[in-house]
């Protein structure tokens, strides 16, 4: 059976604007966070004391979409989580395929760790949650044209934190997806494979996979499309 858990929370964002530098080296980046849309919202993504499982305690899976001879490695993908995890490494997947109730083709898996793991604050936060880049770089794969679904899951077992994906509805975003195709799969929530609007509004997660830059670092330098914020915002999480 399903647990959702629905927070309504003041949260407050006392960062000052910054510079926005577009995600340079991403095929893919579905936007920032934006907590002034009314539908701002987080989906459990995370492994941890409270949500666990195998390989995940709770996956987001989003799409994006190769065209004109593809790409290749090194690769890397990322999402963005309101989080009070402190991870050591990532689980990630990449998936194609995938479709309600069924997760297609698992084409690549792993667990990251050291400098292949991302780790990083982006400046912004909400619901009372720093939100973090989590990634892996470095992947040396070929993938043809085509649209693929991928995750990446923060794995910190012993905490009893947790970890949200946020959605975005387009800011600073790069590259193409088919928007409202998102998934969620959970054993511990009882989700399999579930269009992820039907835990709420999420058309696009803020995620994005990109052409790897050598420093981790450097990444969210590049752009995951960093931008600051104030203000005070009443908004909700998801699970």
């Amino acid at each position: 059976m399903k647990r959702n858990v629905a927070l309504s929370l003041l949260v407050l964002l006392p960062f000052a604007i910054s510079a926005v530098a577009q995600c340079g080296g991403c095929y893919f980046y579905g936007g920032d966070f934006d907590p002034n849309n009314p539908n701002a919202n987080a989906l459990a993504n995370e492994t941890d004391a409270i949500i666990g499982g195998e390989p995940y305690g709770a996956a987001t899976y989003q799409n994006f979409v190769l065209t004109n001879g593809g790409g290749w490695g090194p690769l890397g993908f990322f999402t963005n989580d309101m989080s009070s995890l402190n991870p050591t490494s990532v689980y990630w997947e990449l998936r194609s395929g995938v479709s309600e109730g069924n997760g297609g083709t698992l084409l690549l898996s792993g667990t990251a760790t050291g400098n292949a793991f991302i780790n990083t604050p982006t400046g912004r936060s909400g619901f009372g949650y720093t939100e973090y880049t989590y990634g892996v770089t470095d992947l040396d794969i070929f993938l043809p044209d085509g649209v693929y679904w991928f995750a990446v899951v923060p794995n910190d077992p012993n905490s009893n934190g947790r970890s949200f994906n946020s959605n975005t509805f387009g800011l600073n975003s790069v590259g193409t997806e088919i928007s409202n195709e998102q998934y969620f799969n959970s054993a511990f929530f009882g989700a399999d494979f579930t269009n992820a609007n039907n835990e709420g509004v999420y058309p696009t997660f803020s995620s994005g996979a990109y052409a790897w830059i050598p420093e981790p670092s450097s990444l969210i330098m590049f752009g995951c499309g960093l931008v600051a914020a104030a203000g005070v915002v009443r908004r909700r999480l998801s699970r």
